[in-house]
């Protein structure tokens, strides 16, 4: 399934445009000559800028909403992809692990984007405020989305932008905007596949129980059965829920973990590929490359190898 960009997205990127200029020169100030920059004033606000199209790299998202406020990426989770750009932000509501590509920068016009990690726990105090409890009906989904990416929500992001260079203004009211930002999520299309996966004692929930069981335990053997049992399901069930949220299966799930966690071993340490498969939880490193490349589209010291020299960073949004 490939979600595309259609003619209210175009017309939404033109309406963002003044809002998305001021954006852009405030976060190229932030990064710099860099790449990559956290806020250390705000936790969880991390920034982006790459100057050309980047091959596919594996990026495992947290919780999060990333917002493109120049340039136009990719992002592939299992059998779903999802294209999207300055008119689109993407929210994923659980760990997920993605293969993302950046298809538009430039030099002169640097793709720039935004990640910001979200509070369940406020996400889910918002969602008692607003009285949704019971009020929309169950939403079956893959626990990553795109919604529309409005005025009111980049505005409301520039406004939190702007006070990282005046720490009095952001202890007071960062977290205010923060929750804005929260409820225009809630109040947008993606909203509902968002209050399902975070509200407690749903399916999705138990769900979201096994998905970080496998992101913690990802190199022990797997059996499908003990990881029902982690979740309070049943095995048929667990496999149904699974499969909505992810796109994968358990199993298929865990393989991504593994090959996303050795990948950044790979770039990250002086190793070889059969240490690093070895390292992840794989048996056999011949059934590891032809894995590897499987999902990423080279051979492991082939795909690493360009990018050690250069130093290629994860985009994180």
């Amino acid at each position: 399934m490939i979600f595309e960009l259609d003619e209210a997205d175009r017309r939404r990127r033109s309406e963002t445009g003044p809002l998305r200029a001021g954006l852009a020169r405030r976060v190229a100030e932030f990064v710099g000559d860099g790449r990559e920059r956290a806020a250390p004033c705000l936790p969880g606000l991390a920034f982006s800028q790459v100057r050309e199209p980047t091959p596919p790299t594996s990026y495992l998202y947290d919780p999060s909403l990333s917002m493109i406020i120049r340039g136009k990426k990719r992002v592939r989770l299992g059998g779903t992809t999802y294209v999207y750009d300055e008119s689109r932000f993407l929210l994923t509501a659980i760990n997920l692990p993605t293969v993302t590509e950046v298809l538009e920068a430039s030099p002169e016009a640097p793709y720039l984007s935004l990640l910001m990690r979200l509070d369940l726990r406020a996400a889910r105090q918002m969602i008692a405020d607003m009285d949704t409890h019971g009020t929309s009906a169950p939403v079956s989904g893959i626990a990553m989305a795109t919604g529309p990416a409005t005025i009111e929500l980049f505005d409301a992001v520039k406004r939190l932008v702007d006070l990282l260079d005046r720490p009095r203004d952001l202890a007071h009211l960062g977290a205010l905007i923060q929750r804005e930002i929260i409820y225009r999520i809630l109040t947008s299309p993606a909203g509902a596949r968002f209050r399902e996966t975070v509200l407690r004692g749903t399916q999705s929930q138990r769900t979201a129980k096994a998905i970080a069981w496998l992101k913690e335990n990802y190199a022990q053997p797997l059996k499908v059965e003990a990881l029902a049992d982690v979740a309070g399901m049943g095995v048929s069930t667990l496999h149904h829920h699974f499969r909505a949220m992810t796109s994968m299966s358990p199993l298929r799930f865990q393989k991504h973990l593994r090959l996303h966690e050795a990948r950044r071993i790979l770039l990250a340490e002086n190793v070889d590929a059969a240490t690093a498969a070895l390292r992840v939880g794989y048996e056999s490193a011949s059934q590891f490359n032809r894995e590897y490349r499987r999902l990423f589209g080279a051979p492991p010291i082939r795909d690493v190898t360009p990018r050690r020299t250069v130093g290629t960073a994860q985009e994180p949004a």
